[in-house]
């Protein structure tokens, strides 16, 4: 499995971005996909979760009310809609993938052993 994103770039506080990742070589069928970012001297942190099929989704308080995950099996994809974009949203967005049978808490870094390279997010005016 190897998951690729994109969507990423500049824009002005209150903007919207699309983010999108790609699987390849195998399905996300089975799989949790977590959204994670790091801003520069941070930690690494979830913003988003969704298991295996769509059903349930999770996101840190920060981002709930403005960011939606989603995903769609048919396409291999898992789609993270930002929008009220904030300058503290800015950072390195990556997908990453955790078997769904072997996840016991969603969202923990902890279950995921597939990650993407990273796309960035820069929110400024």
């Amino acid at each position: 499995l190897r998951l690729a994103e994109s969507g990423g770039g500049l824009v002005q506080p209150g903007g919207s971005l699309r983010l999108s990742c790609a699987a390849t070589e195998s399905t996300l069928e089975h799989h949790v996909i977590g959204w994670f970012r790091q801003a520069p001297g941070k930690e690494r942190e979830s913003v988003s979760c969704i298991n295996d099929n769509g059903g349930r989704t999770d996101y840190v308080d920060s981002v709930k009310g403005r960011f939606t995950i989603s995903r769609d099996n048919a396409k291999n994809r898992v789609y993270l809609q930002m929008n009220s974009l904030k300058s503290e949203d800015t950072g390195t967005y990556y997908c990453a993938a955790a078997i769904a049978t072997l996840v016991r808490t969603m969202c923990n870094m902890t279950w995921y052993d597939t990650w993407g390279q990273g796309t960035q997010v820069t929110v400024s005016s």
